[in-house]
């Protein structure tokens, strides 16, 4: 991104009571003057009108002048508020343009802010979670990162990484000063320490992870197994047709729900079973790629005509690799007295399938019996703890980061343990470092903060 003077408008396209017209840059104060007659006094909101070229009113309103370095970007920042019409704030937007300025590009308000040093790259994210939050706590969990309280921890563990480094690479360049610790069971307290360190914010990430980004889970299973109707009373409404014929479910279909503040997507999607149907075969290789792509499968089994799971076994093999299956017995309603009282959290009942290695629940999509343990078994299966206090806003590019830390500290000990050469241990915790600054964004790369404010709204 380019320097100079930036405008754009920081309120929501359409029509609304005030929207505000935003401005950052050199040129700010030339351009409050001629649109204002002066610049107003800083940090006081000012009731003005906003002129054009040939003094022509455009409209009134209120006008907020943040000097800098006192500023959100850091730079001189200017906000017209006026009224709420586009033809308005075009009109602003159109006087500034000819001042000087220029339209702002996604997230380069919060981009400046970055480079100068007043948000670190995991505050300024936490900006677009903020907004983008789905959730009470998803709200909570950015607040608390914008806050700073993520970038602490990072912080937090970036230094005891450097003091530990210290210790190794003294004990490396003054062999002669006896500096005990290399060999020592300490170097291995101290990795250790670092290590549980660096887990516990891996755990923090993960539930801040769900809130941010949600949960993709697929519901698949043979026709007529009640995909559908599951579907219908997860979201709480007539989301998808029921009916008694087989293979009324051609394409995917997608709803956004929420579990504890964790926003989930579901995709209800085509029966699996041999067909000639073109069509069909369509909607089941849709639905075999959404279940690729998925952070949890559901796996249907009608439980009044397939106890034993032979729907599932069938399509065992063509099951992704490394996407978590649960199994669920459904239509339990239909299977008398004895098994309509079944204690869902039991799992399946007498009578079903056990698969070695997969969950299974017992549920009535049509009643809503057992839903809960499923609700409840989709936030264990996917490491959110509901009632863990202190969740931090994070995106997948952070645990990431954090993964690659955790792996470089195994490394770093078994090379201690191993070779023994505090070379390759000091080695090991730079690199640890390097990755762990990718998060607050004291090693990223111009392609990653690209990438990252290009996801911005224009205005922020």
């Amino acid at each position: 991104m380019s320097a100079g003077t930036i405008v754009a408008v920081a309120t929501p396209p359409g029509r609304g009571g005030i929207a505000i017209v935003r401005l950052s840059g050199p040129a700010v104060r030339s351009i409050a003057s001629a649109i204002l007659g002066q610049l107003p006094a800083a940090r006081h909101a000012t009731n003005a009108r906003f002129r054009g070229a040939d003094e022509q009113l455009l409209d009134a309103g209120l006008a907020l002048f943040f000097p800098a370095p006192h500023s959100y970007t850091g730079e001189d920042v200017l906000e017209l508020h006026g009224h709420g019409g586009p033809v308005l704030t075009e009109s602003l937007i159109t006087r500034a343009l000819e001042l000087g300025a220029r339209r702002a590009l996604p997230g380069e308000f919060t981009q400046r802010a970055y480079l100068n040093q007043k948000l670190d790259l995991a505050q300024a994210e936490a900006v677009a979670d903020l907004i983008a939050a789905g959730s009470e706590a998803a709200a909570r969990a950015a607040l608390r990162s914008l806050q700073g309280e993520f970038s602490a921890r990072v912080t937090a563990l970036d230094e005891a990484l450097a003091t530990l480094r210290a210790h190794v690479e003294a004990c490396i360049d003054f062999p002669s000063e006896e500096i005990d610790f290399l060999g020592a069971a300490a170097l291995g307290r101290r990795l250790a320490e670092v290590s549980a360190q660096c887990l516990s914010l891996q755990a923090a990430a993960r539930q801040g992870r769900l809130l941010s980004e949600g949960l993709t889970v697929v519901i698949a299973g043979a026709p007529n197994a009640g995909k559908s109707t599951l579907l219908n009373r997860l979201s709480g409404h007539e989301a998808a047709i029921v009916t008694d014929i087989p293979g009324t479910t051609r394409d995917v279909l997608r709803e956004r729900i929420q579990i504890e503040g964790v926003p989930l997507l579901l995709l209800d999607t085509a029966g699996l079973r041999a067909s000639g149907d073109a069509i069909e075969a369509e909607g089941m290789r849709r639905a075999r790629a959404a279940m690729g792509d998925a952070d949890h499968v559901l796996f249907l089994i009608d439980a009044q005509i397939d106890p034993q799971a032979r729907s599932f076994e069938a399509e065992r093999a063509g099951l992704p690799a490394g996407v978590p299956v649960t199994l669920l017995y459904n239509k339990i309603d239909l299977l008398g007295d004895a098994r309509a009282d079944t204690d869902a959290d039991a799992g399946p009942g007498t009578g079903a399938a056990v698969v070695p290695g997969l969950a299974a629940l017992a549920i009535s999509a049509r009643s809503g019996a057992g839903l809960d343990a499923l609700r409840t078994h989709l936030l264990a299966a996917a490491g959110y703890s509901p009632s863990e206090g202190g969740t931090l806003s994070a995106r997948s590019r952070h645990l990431e980061a954090l993964q690659q830390t955790a792996a470089h500290l195994q490394a770093a000990e078994s090379q201690r343990l191993g070779a023994g050469a505090g070379e390759l241990v000091a080695e090991e915790l730079r690199a640890a470092q390097r990755a762990l600054g990718e998060i607050t964004g004291q090693s990223s790369a111009d392609e990653l903060l690209g990438r990252i404010f290009g996801s911005f709204c224009i205005g922020k």
